[in-house]
């Protein structure tokens, strides 16, 4: 005997299933219930959030077929969480060691004059420095230089290597690098008159750094001429926070940083 399906509804009667689809970021759909249409900016357990053009939000149920998708009912459903994806290379641009755990520190030292520098290498180079066992210290002024040489007896198995701002040939920062300057210390320096200006404009949205006359506070001046307010504490974390990595700096920071490292890490094993 034949066998009959208790639904006797002929085929193209039947409704078609409503698709599910995630409720991504971004996705814009129609409530048809109030005509309101917007993005998807965010989804919770049971609810989603949309915005709409004019930055208006509303939350709404995940009710099975409850909106419309390019005018086709849909079933929004919360979208799977993304496994978090590991970088390939460092903010340094070098390549990422997975797992990888700070080593015990070397002997050897890298000193950075001022905060800020020293705050954007960390930024930049912190993940290689860990890895390479390397400490970076803080140097408040070149003229402690001399004293920190000093105490720090740098040698073949304790490396030393020194970032400073604006060394220009002639200075008396320049007079004081080449005084320490040995073949287990190394100073260097960037020709800018402040850290500031190693990160390129183009990273802050701004077509150049603005030139500020002689006779006034440089950082005060440059947040003046950029419409900042008069906090360059503020200014400066405002910059930091800019610094993706090292495609954001400038070359001849780049350079001088690389240089430390190979030079302190070229030293006999810690």
């Amino acid at each position: 005997m034949r066998q009959y399906s208790p639904d006797l509804t002929p085929s193209w009667k039947k409704p078609k299933p409503v698709p599910e689809v995630p409720a991504e970021p971004g996705l814009v759909v129609e409530d048809p219930a109030t005509g309101f249409c917007g993005a998807v900016v965010g989804c919770e357990a049971g609810t989603v959030t949309l915005e709409d053009r004019h930055g208006e939000h509303r939350v709404f149920p995940l009710a099975p077929a409850a909106f419309l998708l390019e005018g086709r009912p849909v079933t929004l459903v919360r979208a799977a969480a993304a496994a978090p994806k590991r970088p390939s290379r460092t903010a340094s641009g070098s390549v990422a060691v997975p797992g990888a755990r700070a080593r015990v520190a070397r002997a050897g030292r890298i000193y950075v004059e001022g905060r800020h520098d020293a705050e954007l290498v960390e930024k930049v180079w912190g993940d290689d420095l860990r890895v390479e066992g390397v400490v970076v210290e803080y140097l408040e002024g070149v003229d402690d230089l001399p004293a920190v040489v000093e105490e720090f007896a740098p040698g073949p198995d304790a490396r030393l290597g020194v970032l400073v701002d604006h060394l220009v040939p002639g200075s008396k920062e320049w007079r004081i690098a080449e005084a320490v300057t040995s073949d287990h210390a190394l100073v260097v320096g960037h020709p800018y008159i402040d850290v500031w200006q190693a990160v390129k404009p183009s990273a802050l949205g701004i077509e150049a750094w603005p030139v500020i006359p002689r006779g006034q506070d440089w950082k005060t001046g440059v947040c003046r001429a950029l419409g900042w307010p008069d906090n360059t504490g503020a200014a400066w974390r405002h910059i930091l926070s800019r610094v993706r990595g090292w495609k954001d700096l400038e070359p001849e920071l780049l350079g001088r940083v690389e240089e430390l490292i190979d030079f302190v890490t070229a030293g006999s094993e810690a």
